[in-house]
């Protein structure tokens, strides 16, 4: 599946993104794709190839992150994100769209749906943070420092044990045996680098979209999203426990435990379900 790479200009400045999938007259509405942080929308590619075999897909980087502009606000919000999407997919000219978020997608993705409610048929969540007034603080304290470059590039090695230490614990900065992640393998090398390579990009803005998400009152905001809902993450994702918490207060939806992203097998069948719910 080819994926082909282009830029938006929006009043912040140059937005990236990925596209990938056919429109066909009659056929489903586009699937945008919001990713989690601190990446980019390079983590969405293995299975935005999946979802592209039936539709077309657009997955950009959000603002602060990858090879998109940065905010204009020194805070903004998960309110200033959702909009941000809504001038996206204005300059893509895309008037309707199915929604997919993860992590901190999800979030922004609730504020698109609120706000914009006649740009989004069906929203996807996948995988979400639902802290406790008590973790909220914790975390916005704690897990996305504001970074700058350093003279000695201590700044290189942070990012680094940044990135290698969320696949060892949640939350990442606590490294004790009762907060480890489960089974949890260490990536390769060369995965890794990856993602350090997206987080050095947007190493001064990176913990925006972060905060935004921490301080978002999504127990409060969720039950005002009126499209309908599948909320689903992989049984090996950090944020799993989050989806319980998503219908104790959503309107209505859909809940899942799928397979791990980390077999193709297990892409196929998570796409395929996701797939099957968009299309009904």
């Amino acid at each position: 599946m080819d994926i082909d790479r282009g830029f938006v200009r929006i009043k912040e400045g140059l937005v990236h993104y990925r596209v990938a999938g056919e429109s066909k007259p009659g056929g489903p509405l586009p699937l945008y794709m919001i990713h989690a942080s601190p990446s980019s929308a390079i983590n969405l590619v293995p299975i935005m190839t999946e979802f592209a075999r039936t539709r077309r897909v657009f997955a950009p980087d959000t603002l602060g992150n990858g090879d998109s502009a940065p905010p204009a606000l020194d805070a903004p919000d998960m309110d200033y994100y959702g909009d941000s999407v809504a001038r996206v997919l204005d300059a893509l000219k895309l008037d309707k769209v199915d929604v997919y978020g993860s992590h901190t997608g999800a979030h922004i993705a609730c504020e698109l749906a609120i706000r914009h409610p006649s740009r989004v048929r069906k929203v996807v969540f996948d995988g979400i943070g639902m802290f406790s007034a008590e973790d909220k603080k914790d975390v916005l304290a704690n897990y996305a420092p504001e970074m700058k470059p350093d003279a000695f590039g201590t700044h290189l090695v942070w990012a680094w044990n940044f990135v290698r230490d969320q696949v060892l614990h949640f939350p990442y900065y606590r490294r004790v045996p009762e907060f480890r992640r489960g089974e949890a393998t260490m990536p390769s090398p060369e995965a890794l680098q990856v993602i350090v390579t997206e987080v050095i990009k947007a190493l001064t803005t990176y913990h925006k979209g972060y905060r935004a998400a921490f301080r978002h009152q999504d127990g409060e905001r969720i039950p005002l999203m009126t499209q309908p809902l599948f909320g689903m993450a992989s049984e090996d994702d950090s944020l799993v426990a989050g989806i319980d918490e998503v219908f104790k207060v959503a309107q209505k939806g859909t809940k899942a435990t799928l397979p791990s992203e980390k077999t193709a097998e297990g892409r196929r069948a998570k796409a395929d379900a996701v797939t099957k719910w968009l299309d009904a």
